[in-house]
């Protein structure tokens, strides 16, 4: 994937959660493209193998994740819990997700929306991840001893659905409508066959990136919402407004 002409080398590494193996491509895979072709290193974390899905076996959908990823320039490891439609929010899956971002050292973190939706694994992920990402940090942790601890700077959840955009939280949009970017992330979503086959997730995901972009008078953008508010440096950080005035 061709970098950014004004691309960095020095830029904390961004990682991202996902319940099932599609998860980050629909919900953020846009993001994602934006992110890596920036020369930041982006890691996925999918916390199951997608097993009580209708359509695609485990084995198709591991394959169609390792392309996604590689499409996206993203690395990737499985992490196996309670198993697809059986997350449960126990400390010991948040201690297990503290232990990865104390190992990758990320410094953004992406995680499902907390607003319940479609399918219950996304908004416990999302709570388990928030309590994993204030773990990572605790010194006196004694299952975390081996690895230092981290602080990372920001938690930002993504939304699968219009259904579980949170209500009470102000967006931040990403704006991705370079075309190599929503090419990137296209073909990281239609990798995954076995559920585009069944529907039309791709538009689905690629028309409510535009209605975002609309809101900004810009061809596509993402919106993820902050887990706190985004602590700035000065005004100069600020980028441009969603409303032209």
């Amino acid at each position: 994937m061709k970098p950014l002409p004004n691309s960095r080398t020095d830029l904390a590494p961004l990682l991202a959660f996902g319940a099932h193996p599609d998860d980050i491509e629909f919900g953020c895979g846009g993001v994602i493209a934006l992110e890596t072709r920036a020369n930041r290193p982006v890691h996925f974390t999918i916390c199951s193998r997608g097993e009580a899905a209708t359509s695609g076996t485990p084995e198709q959908r591991r394959a169609e994740a390792e392309k996604a990823a590689a499409l996206l320039g993203a690395t990737f490891e499985w992490l196996e819990l309670d198993g697809d439609a059986r997350l449960e929010i126990k400390t010991a899956h948040a201690i297990k997700l503290a232990a990865i971002i104390r190992r990758v050292r990320p410094g953004i973190v992406l995680a499902p929306s907390l607003v319940e939706n479609q399918h219950p694994d996304h908004g416990r992920l999302g709570r388990l991840v928030r309590d994993a990402a204030r773990l990572a940090r605790y010194g006196g942790m004694d299952d975390l001893r081996r690895l230092p601890t981290h602080s990372i700077s920001q938690l930002l959840f993504y939304a699968l659905t219009p259904e579980s955009e949170p209500s009470d939280i102000t967006p931040v949009l990403l704006d991705v409508s370079q075309p190599e970017v929503v090419a990137a992330w296209t073909a990281a979503m239609e990798a995954h066959a076995s559920q585009t086959s069944a529907r039309n997730y791709v538009e689905l995901q690629l028309t409510r990136a535009r209605l975002a972009g609309q809101r900004a008078g810009i061809g596509y953008a993402i919106a993820l919402f902050p887990n706190d508010p985004p602590v700035l440096d000065s005004l100069a950080q600020l980028g441009r407004s969603a409303r032209r005035f």
